[in-house]
């Protein structure tokens, strides 16, 4: 069982939130974004980031439907949101891999979302998540 455990993750504490003796200015301004702002945690709820659910981000507003290898594909339709422990360590990200980074990530997201992170917040919401 030991091994399908997270990696460690010593910033955190017990609870799942940064510990500030240990954190970085910018991994706990991140951390402020993901419970804000970045309405992350809403999905993604600690101690292991998941709410082990389904959502669906409804992306297909930002494409037309054509045909993949004779399948229409129109929506992606409901994914179960993946645990963000230890996400620094598993690219690529999302149900199909579509996203290499986590600062694609987070912008897939400001995109779907509408949340108008600024640089600086999403430098920081991607710090915070290397620390999880």
């Amino acid at each position: 069982q030991e091994l399908l455990d997270f990696p460690p993750a010593p910033k955190l504490t017990v609870m799942g939130r940064l510990d500030p003796a240990r954190a970085s200015q910018s991994e706990l301004r991140g951390e402020a974004v993901f419970y804000g702002k970045g309405q992350c945690a809403a999905c993604h709820t600690p101690p292991y980031f998941t709410d082990n659910s389904m959502h669906n981000l409804r992306t297909e507003r930002f494409f037309k439907s054509k045909m993949i290898n004779g399948r229409l594909a129109s929506a992606d339709g409901p994914i179960k949101t993946f645990p963000l422990r230890g996400i620094k360590d598993s690219p690529p990200y999302l149900h199909d891999d579509r996203l290499m980074t986590l600062e694609d990530t987070v912008e897939f997201f400001n995109l779907v979302l509408g949340l108008k992170l600024t640089s600086e917040e999403k430098a920081d919401l991607t710090a915070f998540m290397r620390a999880l």
